[in-house]
């Protein structure tokens, strides 16, 4: 006799065991549905009336069990048969889980096709006539509908109320929500409240009130996406933003499923909503990161160039450590910044950074606050730190051992400032001429930085004092660079390294 067909939902991540499950069932000439992983069944379970789950037990992300509690969860599926299948050896507590998770029977691997096929068949034909009783039960109530009007709306409000209830699909900034396409009701679970930011006790939801949610830019994603359902669309999914009552703005994904009445119509949209926030909020991290590598790598290739541009010296390895020591001191500020993430550094770290190469033992002294410096007034100062104690190693105190050294600084209403005293170096003469170092320094401080710089040769030991605004913004690298070299191209030809 024939009869109408119903349809199975096979479940296995296994691409051959759900071949060999179509196999065996054909035989009873039913609907085989097949799904390849616990999520994709849920998305049929949405869009399809099914009669009987064929689930493996051990799969990935959701295994059989996990699959079948968030099953019965749903009020559609309550009753929908489901038989596990095994391939290790199941004990009574195994089993007493599958029960109680909704399982209806077990099929042990390997598997015995005259026996799936029955215990399927039974499952099937036990639906098709729970189906048929339905259906005679619906005339029935369409009877009685007729003549109480009182009794036809209650029946209908407990199984709204039930049909509606939202499945839990998963833990954390998820919600689920239906709605009903003729009536114009909505229904939220506790997740989709949350994601809103509204109290499910003083919020109603209907249309105007979810639109007004949405940010003004993306409503038209809502009319879009309700354009589309009437078009024939059976799914649908977006990325739109909201807006809670306290002001702050949300990213979320949403995904629908329609369900449609036998003439086609659009009846009941069920969806699911992802807060999707800290995962833009990582996206734009990311590309400013992106962006601020490509601006810090030009800065530092910028500054490269014009140390080599501009070093000069009488012979080759004179040349070649000149440019060296400039860039490893540029090298070693960026390593400071990068481990602040280029919030800044200390001016004691870039200090201890710089002398650190000449072991000074006690001919250094250092006295000052902690100062934090912003990105480019590190990089600028480093260099001119470096130009300093260069300087010294070569003709002033650190050349000799019985040289001191001290540095001193302190901050004031956004001034810092930085004293450089030598004594008891080699007797110091005023240079008739500027060299490159002397000439960077002051470029680098005065031009880059908006400070000043002042050089005093005594006899006894260079002094130099420093002062550089800690709140100024530097000039853009282009800009800066142009006053840098515009100071010092007069005296390249003279200029030393």
């Amino acid at each position: 006799m024939d009869h109408e067909k119903v349809n199975i939902l096979l479940v296995d991540d296994q691409p051959a065991k759900l071949l060999a499950y179509e196999v065996i069932l054909k035989e009873l000439g039913e609907n085989l549905v097949v799904a390849s992983s616990g999520r994709e069944a849920l998305e049929v379970l949405l869009k399809t009336e099914i009669a009987v789950i064929l689930v493996d037990v051990c799969m990935p992300e959701l295994d059989g069990f996990e699959l079948a509690a968030m099953i019965r969860e749903h009020p559609r599926f309550q009753k929908t048969a489901m038989i596990f299948i095994s391939a290790i050896q199941v004990s009574d507590i195994d089993r007493l889980r599958g029960y109680e998770m909704g399982a209806v029977d077990y099929v042990p691997v390997p598997v015995v096709p005259e026996v799936l096929r029955a215990k399927v068949k039974v499952f099937a034909e036990l639906y098709r006539k729970t189906r048929e009783l339905e259906r005679l039960n619906q005339d029935l109530e369409d009877r009685v509908r007729a003549r109480t009007a009182e009794l036809e709306n209650s029946t209908a409000k407990l199984r709204e109320s039930e049909e509606r209830r939202s499945m839990a699909i998963a833990a954390g900034k998820m919600g689920s929500w239906d709605w009903d396409w003729v009536s114009g009701d909505w229904m939220w679970d506790d997740g989709q409240y949350r994601i809103f930011g509204v109290d499910p006790e003083n919020f109603e939801v209907n249309p105007a009130n979810v639109q007004a949610l949405l940010h003004p830019d993306d409503v038209d994603q809502l009319r879009k996406a309700i354009a589309e359902f009437n078009k024939g669309t059976r799914a649908y999914e977006t990325e739109f933003r909201i807006v809670r009552p306290d002001g702050e703005v949300r990213w979320c994904v949403g995904t629908a499923a329609a369900t449609a009445d036998p003439n086609g119509r659009v009846v009941r949209v069920s969806g699911v909503t992802v807060d999707i926030t800290e995962r833009k909020r990582a996206e734009e991290r990311q590309n400013l990161l992106a962006r601020e590598v490509d601006h810090r790598a030009k800065n530092a290739l910028a500054l490269a160039q014009s140390i080599v541009r501009l070093t000069r010296a009488d012979e080759m390895k004179a040349y070649v450590n000149a440019v060296e020591g400039r860039i490893n001191a540029l090298a070693r500020v960026h390593t400071i910044l990068s481990l602040s993430s280029w919030q800044g550094a200390e001016l004691s770290r870039l200090i201890d950074e710089e002398l650190a190469p000449y072991s000074p033992g006690g001919q250094i002294k250092l006295a000052g606050p902690e100062v934090q410096l912003l990105p480019a007034t590190a990089q600028t100062l480093a260099l001119a730190l470096h130009e300093l104690f260069t300087n010294s190693a070569k003709y002033g105190a650190l050349s000799t051992r019985s040289g001191r050294l001290v540095i001193g600084w302190q901050a004031e209403n956004d001034l810092l400032t930085l004293t450089w005293e030598e004594t008891g170096g080699p007797q110091v003469r005023t240079p008739k001429s500027r060299g490159f170092g002397t000439r960077s320094l002051l470029a680098s401080v005065e031009s880059q930085l908006g400070g000043q710089a002042q050089f005093d040769w005594r006899s006894e030991g260079l002094l130099c004092r420093l002062e550089v605004p800690l709140t100024r913004k530097s000039a853009p690298t282009s800009a800066a660079q142009d006053k840098f070299e515009a100071s010092t191209s007069p005296e390249l030809q003279r200029a030393s390294g």
